[in-house]
């Protein structure tokens, strides 16, 4: 199985009785199960949307943006989250974002142009895959397999944001 961004929208009260949970259990169950209409499974697009970035001389701010928003916060207490109910173990713990982070973020990801940051992809497939880092076996339109999870993700952020909730990050 490949691995793969996974993001989770939470309410911060959640997150509380999530932490009490753990602290109750003798083996730090969480109880961690955010129903699936809040989980996103972004795949690896953002990442190649973030090398992009990167590579083609887009605004700093954007890469920096679009890494905060699939790494997290390095400060938000959810060592909690560092259990097997959650992820698989294989990466790093689950991150946070906070409520006033995700604001930001969303904010953020609102006022990015994806066509305007797309239309700097090379005209060749294979180019274009070399610059977001997928391998010269991507078959497809590079354009929409960036474009669908910049939709996503921001979609995805901008509801979090509505509701004043937190997002959790994760590879699994």
């Amino acid at each position: 199985m490949a691995l793969t961004q996974q993001f989770a929208r939470v309410a911060p009260d959640y997150l509380d009785r999530c932490r009490a949970s753990a602290l109750d259990s003798a083996s730090g169950v969480p109880n961690w199960d955010p129903p699936a209409e809040d989980l996103l499974d972004a795949g690896w697009g953002v990442w190649g949307l973030i090398r992009h970035c990167r590579a083609s001389g887009a605004a700093p701010d954007t890469a920096a943006l679009l890494e905060r928003a699939v790494s997290g916060d390095p400060d938000g207490d959810v060592a909690f989250l560092d259990h097997d109910e959650v992820y698989d173990g294989f990466a790093d713990p689950p991150r946070l974002l906070g409520p006033t982070a995700v604001a930001d973020i969303a904010h953020g990801l609102d006022a990015i142009d994806a066509a305007a940051l797309l239309a700097d992809l090379p005209d060749s497939p294979a180019e274009a895959a070399a610059m977001c880092g997928f391998g010269p076996e991507f078959a497809g339109d590079i354009r929409a397999h960036l474009a669908a999870p910049l939709a996503a993700v921001r979609q995805f952020y901008r509801e979090a944001a509505l509701r004043g909730w937190c997002v959790v990050v994760w590879v699994d």
